[in-house]
């Protein structure tokens, strides 16, 4: 067997991606090795995924344990590792019902159909419309990328599911013009990670939860990007005084498996029944072992309250290499805990990309919202040491790219 390669991505993946030139071979609490022993500070996390950083002994542990136990069952048997993860979502939020399956796409298609199967059994089939907002992220699905706010990934796709409506995020005016009888959901992200990190108001959740209730209408909160300890709440929902009727989790969840889940009210939930909908490996035991064993480190005062603590350390960092920029380099730091969103400043519009570049020529890995937003979502553990020195090699990127400017 040859040498695994960056040119052999090129020759046999089809092209929807495009990875940088280093492979990573290692992974050690918040810190990378590529193919070739070059270290990396991990300010990404897999795109907010690796919440506990890389291979945390808890975590192969239980991944270790059950994979001499059991793998796989299928859904025509229940397995104990899936009831337990279920049990401890319900205890931990608002949800008494749990629909276990892969990825965020697919807890968020999930949802919908959840979504559009509740307002037919109980209203009939005219009331199906789905209202969604612009620059929202849900995922790939033909279904999820329709009431995704952002045109360019539906392009060349179509027909789409039909009866979505998009409307300016953070509007209470528009959304109160769009309702109507006719409405049977409403999408939702708490903060919108892909669109550039920006946080809803606490007025536009509400509005959504008493514009749902007049309207006999469904209130879906995307949290694959948010949930599981993100911001400092084991669920951003649980910072607003603003309950769901369904809640779609991922990301997190497996601190690096693939799993994910769709959390609802047993009222709602009902609409789900035997057929309706499936997924072949969801509740898979080896990644509800691993889910579990993530939830229950991250749900703890210890982890939760220390999200704020690591985001205030990096928040003071960025004040300081901004600062060194004469007329700055930031404009606003968005976000909630370790959800981050630097947006750049008029005069840097549109190169967030290079200083993700550079950053990751100096050693640091950073993520992008769009071209104007650099955004950070690293472990919810990381160490102090470890925030300082990606910190240290952002300001060499931050030099690098305005020396070249």
């Amino acid at each position: 067997m040859p040498k695994i390669s960056r040119e052999m991505f090129d020759e046999f993946m089809v092209p929807n991606y495009s990875p940088g030139l280093q492979i990573p071979v290692r992974g050690e609490g918040s810190r990378l090795w590529d193919q070739e022993g070059r270290e990396y500070v991990d300010f990404a996390g897999g795109i907010a995924v690796s919440a506990l950083g890389h291979v945390h002994p808890a975590l192969v542990a239980a991944l270790t344990e059950q994979a001499g136990k059991l793998w796989h069952v299928s859904n025509l048997l229940a397995n104990e590792p899936a009831i337990s993860l279920a049990r401890k979502l319900c205890e931990a939020t608002f949800a008494e019902r749990v629909f276990l399956c892969n990825s965020g796409g697919e807890a968020n298609e999930a949802a919908l159909k959840l979504g559009r199967r509740y307002a037919y059994d109980h209203h009939g089939a005219e009331k199906d419309e789905i209202i969604a907002f612009e620059q929202g992220f849900h995922g790939r699905t033909l279904f999820t990328v329709s009431v995704g706010g952002q045109a360019s990934y539906r392009e060349g796709f179509g027909p789409l599911p039909g009866a979505i409506t998009h409307l300016p995020f953070n509007d209470v005016d528009a959304l109160e013009a769009a309702f109507s009888s006719r409405t049977c959901a409403v999408m939702v992200e708490a903060i919108q990670g892909e669109g550039g990190v920006r946080d809803a108001t606490p007025e536009f959740l509400e509005a959504i939860r008493r514009l749902c209730d007049t309207h006999d209408a469904l209130m879906i909160m995307d949290e694959v990007q948010t949930g599981v300890g993100r911001t400092g709440y084991l669920y951003a929902y649980q910072a607003y005084q603003v309950i769901p009727d369904i809640l779609t989790t991922a990301k997190a969840l497996g601190g690096g498996f693939p799993v994910a889940a769709m959390l609802c009210r047993a009222e709602v939930g009902k609409s789900l029944g035997i057929g309706t909908h499936g997924s072949t490996y969801g509740g898979n035991a080896l990644a509800c072992a691993v889910a579990g064993a993530a939830l229950d480190l991250i749900n703890t005062p210890e982890v939760l309250n220390g999200v704020e603590e690591r985001r205030q350390r990096i928040v003071a960092g960025l004040e300081e290499i901004d600062a060194r920029q004469g007329m700055g380099l930031f404009g606003e730091i968005r976000g909630r805990g370790l959800l981050m969103g630097c947006v750049l400043r008029e005069q840097w519009a549109g190169r967030a990309r290079e200083f993700l570049n550079a950053a990751q020529a100096e050693g640091l890995l950073l993520l992008v919202a769009g071209p104007d937003v650099i955004r950070m979502a690293p472990s919810l553990v990381i160490p102090s040491e470890d925030i300082d020195e990606g910190l240290a090699r952002f300001a060499r990127a931050v030099e690098s790219v305005v020396a070249s400017n």
